[in-house]
């Protein structure tokens, strides 16, 4: 029974794995890739499936290990996606006042930015909206960066699916 459970834990972790970057490759448009995956992802929980439902051993240890697997090949199948997976993402940032000193830190590091003049229609405040275009690998360098030169942003962080004609750091 150890050896079944074993067996399905890790074609779980396999199966699930396979499954999350596959969903990944799918957003980001890549079919070709995205469609083999998809074959072996299905032929792998196919098996291992039928292999659970069908054993002639009545253990809970069964449907833990299955779900085990499944659990943990979410977890690893996320972190292959962020770490090997290139994407990019737009980065909104609205600071309260003109930060000529994040500006500049910014560009000095790299990044490209775009700078858009905001008023806040309710109480008539003028703010800004930094705007890039980045590699999500540098998403966290870029939001350390920020926090350190202004002490309340507001930062969000969007998928994007192409970039035509721009620099992208």
């Amino acid at each position: 029974m150890l050896f079944l459970c074993l067996k399905i834990f890790l074609a779980r972790i396999l199966d699930v794995s396979i499954g999350t970057v596959r969903t990944m490759l799918m957003v980001k448009g890549k079919t070709i890739v995205m469609t083999i995956l998809a074959f072996f992802e299905v032929l792998i929980w196919f098996i291992i499936a039928r292999e659970a439902l069908v054993t002639e051993v009545k253990s809970i240890m069964i449907p833990i290990s299955y779900s085990l697997g499944y659990a943990t090949g979410t977890l690893l199948g996320s972190y292959v996606s962020n770490r090997f997976i290139k994407g990019i993402v737009g980065v909104e940032v609205v600071i309260n006042k003109e930060n000529k000193k994040l500006l500049s830190l910014v560009r000095k590091h790299g990044y490209r930015v775009s700078v858009i003049d905001l008023k806040d229609d309710y109480e008539g405040n003028k703010r800004y909206m930094l705007y890039f275009q980045i590699n999500n690998k540098n998403l966290n360098k870029l939001i350390t960066l920020i926090k350190k030169n202004d002490p309340c942003p507001f930062i969000a962080v969007r998928e994007t699916k192409t970039v035509f004609n721009g620099f992208v750091k």
